[in-house]
């Protein structure tokens, strides 16, 4: 048999004091860093950012407070690293396993980099900060996780809404594209603009009724397409999502209940343990 000593890395056999240190420090650190208080202050951390960020698209505020809201954008920013960082030392390869802390590394890299020259609509994205607030509340993520498994069961949805858009385009730009080149002249525009229809975004007396004037069975055409695109097959995508997410929140209702059983099951392991023991110590005596 291997000795502890002989599987263990150089680095950490010729450096024990430090290996200890290290791992006290994180010992230390990591109830800290993982405990509710620390994530509702991250949370209102986030938020200030997000409204300093708001701030500095006003002129009035920032010719009242400017260099008072981009230092405490700094001190912020200062604050989200410092976080990162700690996290990373004591979850360490865990970190990285972990798609929400790869999201929050992400979004404060972007903000890190230099926002100069040809990287200056990168100050644009300093927003994105303000997504770190999904990470940080559960009802967000789980909202986020079911959109995200709800997509496989999309494919087949959007492929269905594509064919019928190329159906109805090449259509439309037979039908109405001689009179109505603007809108049907060719598929592009008129896909954009039975899309534009199908949001119901001034369908009637922005392009319907025009067409109906010249084509007075136009309606036929257009209420047929509403009806598929509008009325059916978008609620199949929110189908699907709301399915989505009620697996996911099954699954992780699921996962609780097997987490407070296997508890139950170790204190209950270590009840009989005691009684044993009671039991063995009265018959010694």
């Amino acid at each position: 048999m291997l000795s502890v000593t002989n599987r263990l890395p150089n680095s950490e056999m010729t450096h024990p004091t430090k290996m200890t240190s290290s791992s006290s420090l994180r010992a230390r650190l990591a109830p800290i860093i993982d405990s509710p208080q620390t994530e509702r202050f991250i949370m209102l951390i986030i938020v200030l950012n997000a409204a300093i960020l708001g701030l500095e698209t006003s002129g009035r505020a920032m010719a009242v407070a400017g260099p008072v809201l981009k230092m405490a954008d700094h001190i912020i920013l200062g604050i989200f690293v410092v976080e990162l960082a700690v996290r990373i030392f004591v979850h360490r390869a865990q970190f990285w396993r972990d798609p929400w802390s790869l999201f929050d590394f992400s979004v404060v890299a972007i903000a890190l980099i230099p926002a100069t020259g040809n990287l200056s609509v990168l100050r644009a994205l300093r927003i994105i900060r303000a997504l770190r607030l999904i990470s940080a509340i559960k009802s967000m993520r789980r909202v986020v996780g079911g959109l995200l498994h709800a997509i496989p069961g999309m494919g087949s949805i959007v492929a269905l809404l594509g064919l019928v858009f190329y159906v109805f385009s090449v259509m439309a730009t037979k039908l109405f594209g001689a009179d109505f080149p603007q809108w049907f002249g060719t598929i592009g525009e008129s896909a954009y603009s039975l899309f534009q229809i199908m949001t119901l975004e001034s369908w009637s007396m922005g392009i319907v009724r025009p067409v109906m004037e010249v084509h007075s069975w136009a309606w036929a055409f257009f209420v047929p397409f509403i009806l598929i695109t509008s009325f059916t097959v978008l609620n199949l995508f929110i189908g699907i999502i709301v399915d989505a997410m009620q697996t996911q929140h099954e699954a992780e209702l699921e996962a609780d209940q097997e987490s407070t059983r296997a508890e139950i099951d170790e204190i209950l392991k270590e009840v009989r343990a005691l009684r044993k023991e009671i039991k063995n110590q009265r018959a010694t005596k």
